[in-house]
């Protein structure tokens, strides 16, 4: 008998409905609905919350087959979480970019290092350009940690994109605008990027 097929039971067992069992394992209706129809398997809290709710063993819900599944998919789950987390606060520090004296500024026959809020005599469609993808890069970090259980197809599959695209885009702009600190400080932050997508399960 399949994890789906347990459950049910279980729950006629219990003369319950699904919305009543839902509110007793804190999920959505909705949940309950996919797992009984076989359509996705709940996380490992929930399989827990389930066996000790109907006293049974994970071993007795599960089949091998299914605990493999749910561990590999859960793993993923983790490792996914844990990388929007990451990228989430790099792109969030970018903000420092603000406040810390990175750029450079021609003063007289020196070059002094100034923050972007100081920095003077920069033409300003140049200052536009650094203003706007500095915002838009801490944007997609609020959004990402704000956003890592938004379950939307698209956005899973855009935040990665988007973020990598923007610390290019940074990269390109700071390189051809002659600011090499500020451009290795953005690489810096593309070469982590880049080291936590090789490490995708």
């Amino acid at each position: 008998m399949e994890f789906h097929e347990k459950l049910q039971e279980l729950r006629k067992q219990k003369n319950l409905t699904q919305e009543e069992l839902s509110e007793i394992l804190f999920v959505s209706r909705t949940a309950i609905s996919k797992w009984e129809s076989g359509r996705g398997y709940p996380s490992i809290d929930s399989l827990k919350a389930i066996a000790e709710f109907f006293g049974v063993t994970i071993d007795e819900l599960l089949s091998n087959r299914e605990l493999i599944c749910i561990a590999e998919k859960d793993s993923h789950q983790k490792t996914q979480h844990m990388r929007d987390l990451v990228f989430g606060l790099i792109d969030c520090s970018v903000v420092m970019l603000f406040f810390i004296p990175l750029f450079g500024q021609q003063g007289g026959e020196i070059i002094r290092q100034v923050s972007l809020l100081s920095l003077q005599e920069t033409p300003l469609f140049i200052k536009v350009a650094y203003f706007a993808i500095i915002l838009l890069t801490v944007a997609c970090g609020i959004a990402t940690l704000a956003l890592q259980n938004y379950s939307s197809i698209i956005w899973i599959k855009t935040k990665t994109i988007l973020s990598m695209i923007l610390t290019i885009i940074s990269v390109v702009i700071f390189i051809a605008s002659l600011q090499p600190y500020v451009a290795f400080f953005t690489f810096v932050l593309l070469i982590i990027k880049g080291a936590l997508l090789l490490k995708r399960p």
